[in-house]
């Protein structure tokens, strides 16, 4: 069974129209500023804790640095709650688009390190910070390879499709 009639339909609706289509300074373009803003505060903190577990910057103290799970959720819900909305605008784009399932893959497996992070490194209060960054340091690596490559997907989201919209007419209107 085909989902291309119901991309036709949430395509058809006022918000996905006006979303693609507004000259308003708060649509597509600023949804897709506020994504970025969001995967700067998703990523950023999580990148920031995994390179201070391999030990970038050697003076910061570690343990506080659970303080930036805050940015790492809020950017987290930024980032759903903007790509919901561009989501609207292009199903087709999105949905039709393998690298979107890999982007979304990636995101899932890198929350989850973080998630395994938190928990059995920095909530370990018993850990000295050379404990945490030895018991730290798998986890870190793995993570800084799946926000780098969920970065990249995300990216290549612009560049890899095949078909933008379903038309109207019953087919697709490629580009």
């Amino acid at each position: 069974m085909s989902l291309l009639p119901v991309f036709r339909v949430i395509e058809q609706t006022g918000l996905s129209v006006w979303i693609r289509e507004s000259d308003s300074v708060f649509a597509y373009w600023f949804i897709l500023s506020f994504h970025a803003i969001g995967m700067g505060l998703l990523v950023g903190a999580s990148v920031l804790i995994d390179l201070r577990i391999l030990g970038v910057p050697p003076d910061l103290p570690l343990a506080p640095l659970r303080r930036l799970y805050r940015f790492i959720w809020v950017g987290f819900w930024i980032q759903v709650a903007s790509g919901i909305l561009l989501l609207i605008a292009y199903p087709t784009k999105s949905l039709t688009n393998p690298d979107f399932y890999l982007k979304l893959t990636l995101i899932g497996l890198a929350l989850t390190l973080m998630q395994m992070l938190q928990k059995r490194v920095l909530s370990d209060g018993s850990l000295s910070e050379t404990a945490m960054m030895a018991k730290g340091k798998a986890f870190a690596i793995w993570s800084l390879i799946f926000w780098v490559r969920a970065v990249t997907a995300g990216r290549l989201l612009a560049y890899t499709y095949t078909t933008l919209t379903a038309s109207l007419a019953g087919g697709f209107r490629h580009l």
